[in-house]
């Protein structure tokens, strides 16, 4: 776990792999709420009867359940413990290269992109690469954007 305290700290860090976080497993029940909190309850998703004979051989999670759980994935390979407020800013780029079988493990490799210097702060380009246990395609490539405001 790598902690940033300053701007300063996290500048530095441009350009660099920060590390790999602890898997986490993704269950049929994390699907099921997703699913319910979304209202896209996809038979792909969440019909494990139906999903063994279709194309994955099981329910797969939604693309966007997995975009969810980047900030959750992230607090194991660092923490932002810089001066001021912390604000997702959005997204740059989002790829979802493989579906995620349900009951697969999943885990982020993170590394800190651009910095740009703001008269606020700063702006951070975290990448997110989410891995899957034992594949070679991980299910989802993301760029996220964090403003970090000065005090």
């Amino acid at each position: 776990m790598r902690t940033f305290t300053s701007l300063e700290e996290v500048s530095a860090a441009a350009g660099t792999e920060i590390g790999t976080g602890e898997w986490l497993q993704v269950d049929q029940d994390r699907v099921n709420a997703f699913a319910d909190a979304t209202g896209d309850h996809q038979w792909i998703h969440v019909d494990e009867q139906r999903a063994k004979e279709g194309p994955f051989g099981g329910t797969i999670a939604h693309g966007y359940l997995t975009l969810s759980l980047i900030p959750y994935l992230g607090q194991s390979v660092y923490s932002l413990e810089t001066p001021g407020a912390k604000l997702n800013y959005g997204l740059n780029k989002v790829r979802f290269p493989t579906p995620l079988l349900v009951g697969a493990r999943i885990r982020p490799l993170i590394t800190f992109g651009e910095v740009t210097e703001l008269p606020a702060g700063l702006q951070l380009v975290v990448k997110t690469t989410v891995e899957i246990e034992g594949s070679a395609k991980p299910a989802c490539v993301a760029e996220s954007v964090v403003l970090l405001l000065k005090d």
